[in-house]
């Protein structure tokens, strides 16, 4: 694997989990139970797409072969996805939406402090201006979280629902392949272990702040890196590149 072919893989990737994050949810524009969650939650979607558009970006820069955000985001097969599964997840309650804000975003808090400082200027520059999005993401992640936990018998049973149904999903944030490890020993990419173990400090903090319990590790789910996804992966492609498959050529 060449450097050019690493950077790539790890531009596609956080591309991709930006954008079909991005999706879930922007599927709450009107439909939160606040008018004010209507407008964060459709603000947070708008923060990843412009990640998303980012990366993208930059992907098809280092692929060389003249293609376009446009072209990643709307022209490639769901086998050619490498996005997390979590982020492909039906939303279900304001509950699981919150919890997978919370482990995504706390996540990538942690990842993107550390991309900021890469050799490679451009990863470094978009890491820097998603990281002051991504610290709101999850502030206001973990405070809905706390809010709901210990909240009504209800929403606090809603929400150890969420954090337990989506507990073997998060193992599949902190994977690493070749591409990884190549533009990790290059100073490009981040060292995944210590992401881990903040990550997993800060969501156990949260969660006994919260009166949640914290799951135990069982099977993880994994797969999505590899363009092995969900069934929910298809239908999200299905209506988002429904224009651009319509009419490919179209200029706008």
């Amino acid at each position: 694997m060449t450097k050019e072919e690493a950077l790539y893989k790890y531009s596609l990737k956080m591309g991709d989990n930006a954008l079909v994050h991005s999706y879930r949810l922007s599927e709450w524009c009107s439909n939160a139970p606040l008018l004010e969650e209507d407008l964060a939650l459709t603000n947070f979607a708008l923060d990843m797409i412009g990640r998303a558009q980012a990366f993208l970006t930059y992907a098809g820069q280092v692929e060389g072969k003249d293609r376009t955000d446009d072209d990643l985001a709307y022209r490639r097969s769901e086998r050619l996805f490498t996005n997390s599964l979590i982020t492909e997840l039906p939303n279900g309650d304001f509950a699981h939406t919150i919890a997978r804000l919370l482990f995504v975003s706390v996540f990538e808090r942690y990842f993107f402090t550390a991309l900021q400082h890469s050799s490679d200027t451009t990863l470094a520059a978009i890491a820097a201006k998603t990281l002051k999005e991504v610290k709101y993401h999850a502030t206001h992640a973990t405070e809905w979280t706390m809010r709901l936990g210990d909240g009504t018998s209800e929403s606090k049973k809603r929400m150890q629902a969420a954090i337990n149904n989506l507990w073997m999903y998060t193992g599949e944030l902190f994977e690493t392949d070749e591409a990884d490890a190549m533009l990790q020993g290059l100073n490009i990419g981040v060292d995944m272990p210590p992401i881990k173990e903040n990550w997993l400090q800060y969501i156990k903090g949260t969660l006994a702040a919260a009166n949640l319990t914290l799951p135990e590790d069982t099977f993880m789910q994994t797969g999505g890196h590899k363009g092995i996804h969900t069934e929910h992966l298809g239908h999200i492609l299905s209506e988002m590149q429904y224009l651009q498959r319509a009419y490919p050529d179209a200029k706008w």
